[in-house]
């Protein structure tokens, strides 16, 4: 059976012998398929197609190899997290001495208690932290025999009062009391210290 690009050729002038070139260059190059029955080689008594070399242009010969684009390995994420605990610094202060301050002195204040708390956020080290609002709006409440008893002002009538406070999260005691000296109610007033107590780990304390 001819093949049909022949059958076309002889329609058309010219066509044969390009088509005839066209197949001979992809032969030449490794490419072309075969035109005879000669092309073929016997083994074990099947016709088996000779090999067809690969040719590779300049262009994938020089281009460079893939690189390796995986992220650089992170040492200090592959260690392991250094354990941590969460203290409660609570901020004691004269209210009386508060509410006599200038502006200029609460302005400054503010200020340093804004840098003080940016600079725990920079540190990784803040969890929480707010102000309290004055005691003569506080409400203490107790129950006694089923009776609620509701009593207006603080729990206790003293000369400092809690005024604010910074829940911090530390690898000790020690980094927590050097954050609380930090504080710029420290100078002012009086900071107090206090370890959180997770609930399992005081379950277990009490019940094992």
């Amino acid at each position: 059976m001819r093949h049909s690009s022949c059958r076309t050729a002889r329609a058309v002038p010219g066509l044969k012998a390009r088509l005839w070139e066209q197949r001979m260059s992809r032969l030449i190059v490794g490419y072309g398929t075969s035109i005879g029955a000669g092309d073929h080689k016997t083994v074990g008594g099947l016709r088996k197609k000779p090999s067809q070399p690969k040719v590779f242009s300049a262009a994938c010969r020089n281009r460079a190899m893939p690189r390796d684009i995986r992220p650089a390995r992170n040492d200090a994420a592959s260690k392991p997290r250094e354990k941590t605990m969460q203290y409660l610094l609570l901020i004691y202060s004269s209210e009386a001495g508060m509410a006599a301050a200038p502006k200029e002195a609460i302005t400054q204040m503010s200020a340093a208690y804004g840098a003080y708390t940016e600079a725990m956020k920079k540190a990784g080290v803040f969890v929480a932290g707010e102000r309290l609002k004055p005691t003569k709006i506080a409400t203490t409440v107790r129950v006694a025999n089923g009776k609620t008893n509701v009593i207006d002002g603080p729990y206790a009538d003293t000369k400092e009062q809690l005024g604010g406070y910074y829940l911090i999260e530390v690898p000790d005691m020690d980094a927590a009391i050097s954050w609380a000296a930090r504080c710029p109610g420290a100078s002012a007033g009086t900071m107090e210290v206090r370890p959180i107590w997770p609930m399992a780990e005081y379950m277990t304390t009490y019940t094992a």
